[in-house]
Parts: C-alpha cells; sequence; structure tokens
C-alpha cells in the first residue's frame, strides 16, 4: 500500500468530490481542535490514538473507523512510542448526492454521517470481512487518484458509492456495546447535545447551569475538560460553524448571521474573519465563485 510518510497539515481539499490518503508519522503529531468544509472517514491501522470529537474520548483499536461531519469539532491526541497509521478519506457534501443518485431514490450514503452527528457517536468496529473490503477499495482509490485514464471517473464513483453502503451497513448494525472505548461525561454531552439543536436561542453558563442542575463552577470545569473549550468558545465555534454552512449553501449574508444565533453582527463579522480569514460576504463569494 502506498503512503505519505509525512504529515498532512492542511485542512482544505485540493481535488473535486473526494481525496483519499494513507499516512503513516513515526513520531507523535500534534492537532489542535478543528472542524472541515468536508466529511471525514478515518480508518485507523496503528498507533496508540484518543480521538476527541464532540466531548466524547475514542480510545481507537487497529480497524476501527472514525466519521466526522462539517460540522463537529475534533482532533487526535497521539502517544508516543508506536508509529501512527491511518487511511482519510475526504469527501464533499455536494459528492454525496452524485453517489447517491447511483442508486434508489431512497438510498442516501451520507446517512451514517447524519446518524453519527444526531446520535453523537462516531466510531465504528467493522468485522474482518468489512475491513478487508474497505481496505481493497481504499488502496483502488489511491491508485485512481493518480490515473487520468478513459473512465476514471466513473471507476471512482463506483468505488465511492461502494465503500459508502459499507458504512452505513456498519452503522446501521452498531450497538450500545462498542461503548467500552469511549469515554465521556453524560451531562455533558446532554449539554453538547442541547447546544446544538438550540444555538439561535440564548446560552449563558447562566441558564445552562440551571437547566441542567448543575453548578457553574463544576459545569465550566468539566466542559473545559470534555471539549477543550470553555463553554463560551465552543458556543461561538458552533455558531461560526453554522454561519459558514449557511454561506456555502448561498444563503445572503444577513440570513446567515441571523440564523447562526449571534445577536450582534459587528461581533459576528469580526469573529467570522477571525476564525475564517475573511469576511462573512468574502467568504462567500470566494466559495459561490470556487464552486462555479
Amino acid at each position: 500500500m502506498k503512503r505519505t510518510d509525512s504529515f498532512e497539515a492542511r485542512q482544505k481539499m485540493c481535488r473535486e468530490n473526494c481525496e483519499v490518503f494513507h499516512s503513516y508519522n513515526s513520531t507523535p503529531v500534534e492537532v489542535d481542535y478543528h472542524s472541515h468544509d468536508f466529511y471525514e472517514i478515518l480508518v485507523f491501522i496503528s498507533g496508540t490514538v484518543t480521538y476527541m470529537i464532540e466531548g466524547k474520548a475514542y480510545h481507537l483499536r487497529p480497524g476501527d473507523i472514525l466519521l466526522t461531519s462539517n460540522r463537529e469539532l475534533h482532533k487526535p491526541i497521539v502517544a508516543p512510542g508506536k508509529p501512527y497509521e491511518r487511511f482519510v478519506v475526504w469527501i464533499q457534501e455536494s459528492y454525496f448526492r452524485k453517489i447517491s443518485s447511483m442508486g434508489r431514490e431512497d438510498t442516501d450514503v451520507s446517512a451514517c454521517f447524519n446518524c453519527s452527528n444526531q446520535q453523537h457517536y462516531n466510531l465504528l468496529h467493522p468485522d474482518s470481512e468489512l475491513l478487508q473490503s474497505v481496505f481493497q477499495i481504499l488502496d483502488n482509490l489511491l491508485a485512481l487518484q493518480s490515473d487520468v485514464g478513459y473512465g476514471t471517473d466513473l471507476l471512482k464513483n463506483c468505488l465511492m458509492g461502494e465503500l459508502l453502503v459499507y458504512l452505513n451497513r456498519s452503522y446501521l448494525n452498531t450497538t450500545a456495546e462498542v461503548g467500552r472505548d469511549v469515554e465521556y461525561n453524560e451531562k455533558i454531552s446532554d449539554i453538547l447535545c442541547y447546544i446544538n439543536q438550540n444555538l439561535c436561542e440564548p446560552l449563558t453558563l447562566d441558564s445552562l447551569a440551571k437547566q441542567f442542575y448543575v453548578s457553574k463552577y463544576h459545569l465550566t470545569r468539566e466542559f473545559q475538560t470534555f471539549t477543550g473549550f470553555s463553554l463560551h468558545q465552543y458556543i461561538i465555534k458552533k455558531r461560526l460553524i453554522a454561519a459558514k454552512i449557511l454561506l456555502q449553501q448561498g444563503y445572503p449574508v444577513k440570513e446567515a448571521f441571523s440564523n447562526s444565533g449571534f445577536g450582534d453582527y459587528s461581533h459576528f463579522s469580526r469573529s467570522f474573519q477571525r476564525e475564517y480569514g475573511l469576511s462573512p460576504r468574502a467568504y462567500r463569494e470566494a466559495f459561490t465563485h470556487s464552486n462555479s
């Protein structure tokens, strides 16, 4: 299997629709919390890695598969001593529609990502037979990335469709038994669910502590421990992600502002520019231009 021996630091896609990496790092990599404009599949091969996703710590075992959407904050924590090897697949949201159109009308290959986001559970433990099929598909996809021959796009679409069908089947068969590899705080998890479902509502330390029957001191400490952010930082980041997705979908800037939970436009604009390097208007124009 072909692999890269250097860490891929970029967080933007260079190819249309999807990209595949086979990465190997002999020394630990350091990555901060981040989110993507795209969806991500990580197939874990080796290493000692705890993967943090939205307040949950996944202690990975070889063969585990993680699914993260374009709304979820995540990062790996890589311990020294063993090489960190994995396959990574990046998928544009629009590509799901193209793949889904190859099947029946009710075949939505993004379902496993949507379910993992809604249920706040991102881990798959595929059986050995399915895992070997996944590895074979990923090897074939890697080979196609440098192939410019006749029908390459069709072959890639077929392979991606096969991979996503397998992952959806695996997710549908996932049971609560796999939870032994996940560490989280149930109260914080409930609060995170509430925040993500109510971004446009007033969300303060006082109101959340009162609603969930926990002291402000305890909530502040535990929230930072399990998410890596203060409560205020997390809410702002999730509102910015929501606004960014709305802008990508073509919403006017004022609607993205009003539908993402910000109460002050100047605060929204400053925060957006600081996070993404562009004003909301410039970001919308740049994204529209790059996808036209």
